[in-house]
């Protein structure tokens, strides 16, 4: 049972027409984000955020946002957001190759140098303490500008974010949602856990 109930999603006219953004994204509006709507400010402040995180300017594809997203959020434990970010990952045209082998992304050839780069950065980025070191930071100046590394990095934060969020709610997962993890991620042991 999630610690606070989401809202209907027209609960808020402003923040439903800029919640209109995760139909693309996911096909539906996230629970996290009707939970938000109690304060509609955070609701508007966080969905802002989200689409800018999302914005690609650089290198950096939105699939691969998608699974920096996933990889962070397994990191930190959060099976909500990893259920939302491979769902979102295969509707953005991540290789089915990669998300099947994602956690063999180190060695497996799906992935490129500079994925791999990105991959170990959301890991080191996501755990406390944080792992980012001298070495890492080389890696990453290596296949990726200034830019690319401030959305690499913004992707990782916003999911830091979500993470506390929807584990500290236990918020419960929408049925699209739990349709991509069982499809992509079961093999991998996951389950709902408190998102049930």
């Amino acid at each position: 049972m999630p610690l606070i109930s989401p809202l209907a999603p027209d609960a808020d006219p402003e923040v439903a027409e800029l919640a209109v953004f995760f139909n693309e994204t996911l096909g539906f509006c996230p629970n996290s984000v009707l939970t938000m709507m109690r304060r509609p400010a955070i609701a508007r402040a966080f969905i802002a955020l989200n689409m800018a995180v999302m914005e690609n300017h650089g290198k950096v594809t939105s699939a691969l946002k998608r699974l920096i997203g996933y990889i962070s959020s397994h990191a930190a434990g959060c099976r909500y957001c990893q259920a939302h970010t491979i769902r979102a990952a295969d509707r953005y045209g991540a290789e089915s190759v990669q998300m099947e082998n994602i956690w063999s992304y180190r060695t497996h050839e799906a992935f490129s140098d500079a994925e791999r780069a990105a991959l170990d950065f959301a890991v080191a980025a996501s755990v406390v303490p944080n792992g980012v070191d001298e070495a890492l930071e080389q890696r990453m100046r290596a296949h990726w500008d200034e830019g690319d590394v401030v959305e690499i990095l913004g992707v990782v934060a916003l999911f830091g974010y979500l993470n506390r969020w929807n584990d500290s709610m236990a918020t419960t997962l929408e049925e699209g949602a739990v349709e991509s993890a069982q499809q992509w991620l079961s093999d991998s042991g996951w389950t709902k856990g408190k998102h049930g």
